[in-house]
């Protein structure tokens, strides 16, 4: 905090809700009174200027201190007070926009009433650019007197000299990439300014008008290649940094210098380059300007920063410091009537402030501190208090903050009952696709700040905005958003489920984050179609309660039309599948096919979740859905591979883009060399090489961007397919929800897949760590730890082994736990005489070679004679007294 603060001596608002920055600010005797003016220039075209008048502190700002405000049609760059009408020394007004640079003459008539003077603006001349301008300098370019010429950069480095009311020349400087501070010395004749390259360059104005004229950058390099005279620096210095402002300066006590501030530092160079000093800024300046020399041989400079303050250096020493109430972006001296070296400032949001450094410190004062001894008893025993509180927050196991009983925001998401009438649809699906509406509520118990609310559904589901900000929201007072949902993509998700999250910053400024899950329908994927009665896979579902009608558990989906056929039901999705229910009339089982495995799950997790909540309904008992066997591995296996196959394909693209990238690269260079030969030489097809490189890249890219899609789509399937795995499994073995949570976790670790982490190296290794611990054999077999890195493999043979492995331990008895207790283990599969995992592993290997042998015998199975025939039985292995083996077949005509 600064001692001492900029004493205000007058100040007010330009416009409203306006943007400034370094060039909208001039001070001059515009109206050649005697008396500088401030000139106010925004980026919404209005120009300002005023008249400042001494005033009582508090004070409003009087009307006739604004002299002029006019609204021109384009945004105002920079403002400057120069000699730019030819006839005439008077003062005129220059003001630069993007496409245009417009000259006015500022005059005033006395007025005889009670209203004041008028004042007002006439346009003498304007200039059009055909490039974008970025600044503007002016001077008397080539010594001349009397006059003032005009030098305009584009933001491609372009040049270009205006004598007055005409065009003189244009040029390109050499290697401008973005433009920078540009300043005009009349001691030198010369242009300093500061490139991309971090780099103060200065050039002659003569060498600049006797170059070769250039119409385009492109003539500018080849001018390099070519005759006529090659536009050259007068000399250059690296700083290392980018430049905010230059300025050169030219006191009576203090020779001539350049003054460069830059992002860190200040830098003051003589007329040649040479280096007078440089300072080092602790802070982020923003403008800066030198402003006089009070002794020989220095110059004093104000600096403004981001921090509000307002710096005087003298060459390199700090002699002041005053605390502005905002961040200055230009700054100037002026003289008002008696007044002299009023320091102008204005910042970007237009706070414009003419003050002076006073000396009124600042009246905090701070407290008293009493003294009183100190007491060590008390201190160890307050100590002792403090540990024990330590000690007891610490035995928790909690990292995060547990919420109270009552939160103080709450979230919640109502799914509207039927599709919008109006789908919001924004996809790449040819068909039409519906949408539905979410309607959020956020509730706030008392005054909440930053609330962001987030909604995530799974991929290819897609929120008209899934991202909202609201600065705050009262106590007691609630806030409601309708978003909709809709399938952006032709393929289904892998699941209907969503959630809603809102962070927020408490009144004491604690974040936190409350969420809510919700559930989308079944329609809004799919729709009811004619069932189809053959279909390449089958699944069916047994439970321990009496059938149900379809019409009871899917009424959303069977019209009145449909009462015959309540036992058979077909979905379509909008990807163009087809799923069909059957319900039996006797037995308690209902099958599910289709054309496609992974297409089943999503029905079947809803037959499963209708039937659950319609025997709730009903008050039904120990309700259970079964799964007779055998799993569909080999279905399963043909995903993995599928998707596995596409990461081969994505590395191979991978390796070929490189290398057709250094080969691009190493074409380009052999181009250049011969491009850069002062004498000529055939291009020995080179040329042509390098287009037919550039061809094979674009080809490649595509490619590859077509592969990303196939991956992403596919990986969705995957998820899909795993669910319904997932699922049978824990039907076929009525595993507990805790024993599904560990399952889940393992078969589904990813929600992205990539190049560097994919599925099947995390799923061998979490079903790896499974087969060694909870699932292993013996006590002695939890004790191996794998060490081996995460990396892609190299085929999905280990995988599909380790998979088929888990299935059958699981099928022997064996539990899911995160417990690595041996003897309980052994227990719960003593039932069974376990295999030794060497012999089933030489099993897998056989089988594997021979998929025909007849006494190896895979445990999922395809007959082509009678559809998809399922076996499952373990060949040539001891029975044990007790173990109770059911071998069940299915046939599918």
């Amino acid at each position: 905090m600064s001692l001492f603060k900029a004493r205000d001596w007058w100040s007010t608002i330009v416009g409203e809700q306006e943007e400034f920055d370094q060039g909208c600010l001039c001070v001059a005797d515009i109206d050649n009174s005697g008396n500088d003016k401030i000139i106010v220039g925004s980026y919404k075209g209005i120009l300002r200027i005023y008249s400042p008048q001494p005033a009582k502190p508090g004070a409003a700002l009087h009307p006739e201190e604004l002299i002029l405000e006019l609204q021109l049609q384009d945004p105002i760059l920079q403002v400057e007070v120069g000699k730019f009408v030819s006839g005439t020394e008077l003062l005129h007004l220059a003001v630069l926009h993007a496409r245009k640079l417009s000259v006015y003459a500022f005059s005033g008539t006395m007025g005889t009433v009670e209203h004041g003077n008028q004042y007002q603006l006439k346009l003498m001349y304007e200039h059009n650019f055909q490039r974008t301008a970025c600044n503007f300098t002016f001077g008397g370019f080539g010594g001349v007197k009397g006059r003032d010429l005009i030098c305009i950069q584009s933001m491609d480095g372009m040049l270009t000299f205006f004598e007055q009311e005409s065009f003189a020349f244009g040029r390109f400087l050499p290697g401008c990439l973005l433009p920078g501070p540009l300043k005009y010395s009349s001691r030198t004749d010369s242009f300093i300014t500061v490139s991309s390259s971090r780099q103060v360059e200065n050039y002659k104005y003569q060498v600049l008008a006797i170059a070769t004229d250039a119409e385009s950058r492109q003539d500018s390099e080849q001018q390099k290649l070519g005759s006529g005279k090659r536009l050259t620096r007068d000399w250059m210095v690296n700083i290392g940094e980018q430049a905010l402002d230059v300025c050169v300066v030219s006191f009576n006590q203090a020779t001539s210098s350049i003054l460069v501030l830059g992002e860190r530092n200040l830098f003051c160079f003589k007329e040649n380059g040479q280096l007078r000093f440089m300072k080092k800024l602790e802070y982020n300046p923003s403008c800066f300007l030198p402003y006089t020399s009070v002794l020989e041989g220095t110059i004093n400079t104000l600096i403004g920063n981001h921090n509000n303050k307002l710096l005087i250096y003298q060459d390199v020493t700090l002699k002041w410091v005053a605390q502005l109430p905002h961040v200055p972006v230009s700054v100037h001296v002026a003289n008002f009537q008696d007044l002299k070296g009023v320091v102008v400032t204005l910042s970007d949001g237009g706070h414009l402030q003419c003050s002076y450094l006073g000396t009124d410190p600042s009246f905090f004062q701070a407290p008293k501190v009493e003294s009183r001894e100190l007491d060590y008893d008390e201190m160890d025993t307050e100590m002792k208090e403090l540990l024990k509180v330590i000690k007891e927050a610490t035995k928790s196991q909690d990292i995060l903050h547990k919420a109270e009983k009552a939160d103080d925001l709450k979230v919640a998401v109502s799914v509207s009952p039927s599709l919008d009438v109006i789908s919001a649809a924004d996809n790449t699906v040819d068909t039409a696709v519906p949408s539905i509406s979410l309607k959020v509520t956020i509730w706030s118990r008392f005054a909440v700040q930053d609330v962001k609310l987030s909604v995530c559904v799974q991929s290819p589901l897609a929120v008209t905005q899934d991202q909202l900000h609201f600065a705050a929201i009262e106590s007691g007072m609630s806030r409601s958003v309708t978003l909709s949902v809709f399938l952006k993509e032709n393929f289904p998700p892998a699941d209907l489920g969503g959630d809603a999250a809102v962070s927020y910053s408490t009144p004491t400024g604690v974040p936190r984050i409350v969420w809510c899950m919700f559930s989308l329908p079944l329609n809004l994927i799919c729709q009811p179609i004619q069932p189809s009665k053959n279909a390449a896979h089958k699944i069916t579902i047994d439970t321990n309660q009496p059938p149900v009608s379809l019409s009871s558990i899917f009424p959303d989906f069977l019209g009145e039309s449909d009462d015959e056929q309540i036992n058979v039901l077909g979905f379509k999705f909008l990807s163009g599948a087809t799923v069909t229910l059957l319900a039996s009339k006797t037995s308690s089982r209902y099958r599910i096919q289709c054309d496609q495995f992974e297409d089943l799950w999503l029905i079947t997790k809803e037959l499963i979740q209708r039937l659950e909540e319609y025997f709730v309904r009903e008050e039904a008992k120990d309700f259970r859905c079964m799964f007779p066997g055998p799993l569909p591995l080999q279905e399963y296996f043909q995903l993995i591979d599928r998707h596995f196959e596409l990461r081969i394909n994505a590395e191979k693209y991978k390796e070929l883009l490189s290398e057709r990238a250094v080969q691009y690269r190493a074409i380009q260079r052999r181009l250049l060399t011969h491009f850069k030969d002062k004498t000529p030489t055939p291009l020995r097809n080179l040329d042509t090489l390098l287009d037919g490189t550039y061809r094979q890249l674009a080809a490649l890219a595509d490619a590859a961007e077509e592969n990303q899609a196939n991956l992403y789509q596919v990986f969705t399937r995957l998820k899909s397919g795993t669910h319904l795995f997932v699922q049978l499994i824990g039907l076929w073995q009525n595993l507990s929800p805790d024993e599904m949570t560990i399952l889940k976790a393992t078969f589904l670790p990813l929600m992205q897949d990539s190049q560097e982490l994919g599925w099947e190296e995390c799923v061998n290794a979490a079903v790896a760590q499974l087969l060694r611990t909870c699932l292993s054999k013996s006590s002695r077999d939890q004790t191996l730890s794998s060490t081996s890195q995460l990396s892609m493999p190299k085929d999905t043979n280990r995988l599909k082994k380790h998979i088929t492995l888990l299935c059958d331990r699981l099928s022997k008895g064996g539990r899911l736990s995160l417990t690595t207790d041996g003897a309980q283990q052994e227990a719960s599969i003593s039932g069974c005489q376990t295999i030794p995992e060497s012999e089933l592993e030489e099993r897998m290997k056989d089988s594997a070679t021979d998929e025909t042998s007849p006494d190896h015998k895979h445990i999922m199975q395809k007959s082509p004679k009678s559809g998809n025939l399922y076996h499952q039985f373990f060949k040539d292995r001891p029975q044990t007294v007790g173990c109770n083996i059911k071998i069940s077949c299915q046939f599918h005509k």
